[in-house]
């Protein structure tokens, strides 16, 4: 089967694409999943230029998430059969392969049916910011309904679905942008608010949208300064979930303890490397409900740019430029 691997830590070009043995299923409740298309995201980049979390097993392939064709299943699968059509986040991040490749194998529980009304390119696009989106508002951040959350990078990846999925909660949304362009993206799918944050204060303008007391929950998709500078838009007792780890150097802690703001950190790969079965469950319970919600019309993924699956460092590139509106997808197989 044709597969891309990195072959070391560095640049774009240590994508290479080979010919590799397809893999095997194992356990019981394995598929094994031709892969239609593989989603790209700013892990894969990271993993990419720093090394993979499993340095031992190189080369690897990365790859978190996809959508493809069950070929078959292992004896005690239950929930799919040869032929259907699944989406789902796993591998990819050194240990078990990821999605770069012709062929996968993915634990049953934590595959779902693909959303029909979604192209197998924007299926693969939608595992992992769905998850982390979903995980961040709903889990960690307890939105309710009326609530108001402020989503930064409202155009990026996890952002555009972040902004449907508050909204699908009953909250209200103000979004940070880069660009009228992306403020009128960020409107069509449900923000009241857009925040040019490049020509305005993005802390004044949210809580004047909250009417001077500040948010009650803000996702902070961007990191460094932008967290710190957060706290200051939250209104009292109110919570900050973050998809990175604060830097010291960026900022400290004093608005969050002033205001007694509760503090979150989501990373929705992290099951990988702890092995809780039942949160990966969870990821496969995250992707039937979106699933629902997409063919229902309620819910959209935006595909910005493919790329063939041998185009995987042209993709790295563009993802790496920033400004991305929505998701990048590798087309692996007809």
């Amino acid at each position: 089967m044709r597969a891309v691997l990195m072959t070391a830590a560095g640049g774009p070009e240590v994508l290479q694409t080979v010919e590799r043995e397809p893999p095997g299923i194992g356990t019981g409740r394995e598929l094994l999943i031709r892969v239609r298309a593989a989603g790209v995201n700013p892990i894969d980049t990271k993993l990419r230029k720093s090394g993979t979390l499993y340095p031992d097993r190189m080369p690897a392939v990365l790859g978190c998430d996809g959508a493809g064709i069950i070929e078959q299943v292992g004896e005690q699968v239950s929930m799919f059969g040869a032929g259907d059509e699944v989406y789902f986040c796993s591998g990819g991040i050194g240990g078990d392969p990821g999605t770069y490749a012709e062929l996968t194998v993915v634990d049953e529980r934590f595959a779902a049916p693909k959303p029909q009304s979604l192209s197998f390119a924007e299926a693969a696009a939608a595992p992992l910011v769905l998850i982390t989106a979903w995980e961040s508002l709903y889990d960690l951040g307890e939105l309710a309904e009326g609530e108001r959350v402020l989503v930064h990078a409202g155009a990026g990846g996890v952002g555009h679905v972040a902004v449907q999925l508050a909204r699908l909660r009953g909250a209200r949304v103000c979004a940070t942008v880069g660009s009228e362009e992306k403020g009128r993206f960020v409107h069509d799918l449900g923000a009241e608010e857009a925040i040019l944050y490049r020509q305005d204060d993005f802390v004044q303008a949210a809580r004047a949208w909250s009417a001077g007391q500040g948010v009650d929950l803000a996702l902070d998709t961007v990191g460094g300064k932008t967290f710190y500078r957060s706290l200051a838009a939250v209104r009292p007792y109110g919570r900050v979930v973050t998809l990175l780890l604060p830097e010291a150097e960026s900022g400290d802690w004093k608005e969050a303890r002033l205001r007694n703001l509760r503090v979150g950190f989501e990373w929705m790969l992290a099951p990988m490397l702890q092995g809780p079965t039942a949160r990966r469950e969870h990821h496969g319970e995250i992707l039937r409900h979106c699933g629902r919600w997409f063919d229902a019309g309620l819910l959209r993924v935006h595909l910005g740019r493919t790329f063939a699956l041998e185009e995987a460092g042209r993709a790295h590139a563009l993802l790496e430029q920033g400004s991305m509106t929505g998701k990048i997808a590798l087309l692996v197989s007809g």
